[in-house]
């Protein structure tokens, strides 16, 4: 089943709140196997939206609409959806009674416009709204589905989960299914992963996508089938090659959240770790401590920006800094002995790098970064060139520095 989704609201036109409902939709339909051709944005315009309804439904099966079922005068989905399919307003009983309950409750009065909110076109599916008064609403006629779910996302969710998503996979059950996975990847640009994928878009099934965000590219592949076996061998076969073609980069798999996952194997091992940073400006302590519990596993860090520090705090040695630059293997390499030693962790990481915007040299350019790893017996270190701005050269240095590390526990 193909579908398309229509984001209703003058707001959401003039970027004065974000669309959250996109992502959650998205996310959504595509687990239940619905295939989104589009999303449109429409402002609060009858006119433009029926012009909408009638590309949309020329397109796809299944039409999603948010927002629009308030009881302003700018709500006017409801009526819009049974116009273009002439369909009567009619007053819904049950819906009335909730809704006077609910004021009765807050002690608010019925008014008129609070009353539209029970009015639905003939023949419509009430979709009950426990966060809210205004319910959601599903029509079929013919081959058609609509479905119209309050803007506000609490309420959204609500009713999705509450009563849409059971209609839905009803409809969507025995058609195509689709199974995804991401591969989450640091060290390497958009353009450098699409190329080791062999270009990515003679990709047909599965499909293959890419999301650049700072220091960090997602892959997906997605895979149809008309089974759940198909999709999932067809996936399991083309992740094997993204795995091959990208395994130096990726840090991370579908939701993982790689500190998390550092973590957890860092206690199961008994191991600690402190952290030495400089161009990071303490990114990986941040993510590590952000998780519960990992006063486990994480005993401490030290910010050197300045070559002082370095020398003073974490016993680099000043002739290292002088011969080779506070850039360099030889400088990350003390600073994670040295971070090890002061704190007496397991495993000490040491970075340092150029994040720009400034700073870089022919020799040593923006993006550069040095990271280390030491344990009581050796000291292992990585050079790196992360693509992109500042930001993006530290989250890629922060990504890679924890992925180290879990490589390092893991023993690969």
């Amino acid at each position: 089943m193909q579908a398309e989704i229509i984001f209703t609201g003058n707001k959401l036109l003039l970027g004065e709140i974000l669309n959250t409902n996109a992502q959650y939709l998205g996310r959504e339909l595509f687990e239940l196997g619905i295939e989104v051709l589009l999303h449109t944005t429409v402002g609060d315009n009858r006119t433009m939206l029926q012009s909408v309804l009638h590309n949309s439904f020329s397109r796809v099966d299944l039409l999603i609409i948010t927002g629009g079922l308030g009881p302003a005068a700018d709500d006017l989905i409801k009526e819009t959806v049974a116009d273009f399919w002439g369909l009567d307003m009619v007053l819904d009983e049950q819906t009335l009674r909730r809704i006077e309950k609910i004021l009765a409750e807050r002690g608010v009065t019925l008014t008129e416009n609070l009353r539209k909110q029970a009015l639905i076109p003939r023949g419509a599916l009430v979709l009950s709204n426990p966060a809210g008064i205004a319910p959601g609403l599903l029509i079929r006629k013919e081959d058609k589905t609509v479905i119209l779910l309050p803007g506000s996302p609490g309420e959204l969710r609500a009713v999705f989960e509450g009563s849409a998503k059971k209609h839905l996979e009803a409809v969507a059950g025995g058609g195509i299914i689709m199974h995804s996975k991401v591969f989450k990847v640091t060290g390497i640009s958009e353009s450098q992963v699409q190329k080791k994928l062999n270009g990515g878009n003679s990709w047909d099934n599965p499909s293959i996508s890419y999301v650049a965000i700072p220091g960090e590219v997602h892959v997906r592949i997605t895979a149809r089938a008309d089974s759940e076996r198909k999709a999932r061998e067809l996936l399991n076969q083309h992740s094997v090659l993204v795995e091959d073609k990208l395994e130096d980069y990726i840090f991370g798999r579908d939701n993982e959240v790689l500190e998390e996952v550092v973590g957890r194997l860092l206690v199961e091992r008994g191991m600690t770790v402190s952290l030495a940073e400089s161009c990071t400006g303490g990114q990986v302590m941040k993510r590590l401590s952000d998780i519960a519990g990992s006063s486990r596993y994480l005993l401490g860090g030290v910010v050197a920006y300045s070559n002082e520090v370095k020398i003073s705090l974490l016993g680099v040695p000043r002739e290292t800094i002088n011969r080779y630059g506070a850039v360099s293997e030889q400088t990350a390499r003390s600073m994670a002995e040295g971070v090890r030693k002061l704190t007496g962790s397991s495993l000490g990481i040491g970075i340092t790098g150029i994040a720009g915007p400034d700073g870089g040299t022919p020799e040593k350019p923006v993006g550069l970064v040095y990271i280390a790893l030491a344990d009581k017996d050796n000291v292992f270190c990585r050079g790196y060139r992360f693509p992109g701005q500042r930001r993006g050269v530290r989250s890629g240095a922060a990504n890679a520095s924890l992925n180290m590390l879990r490589r390092y526990v893991l023993g690969i």
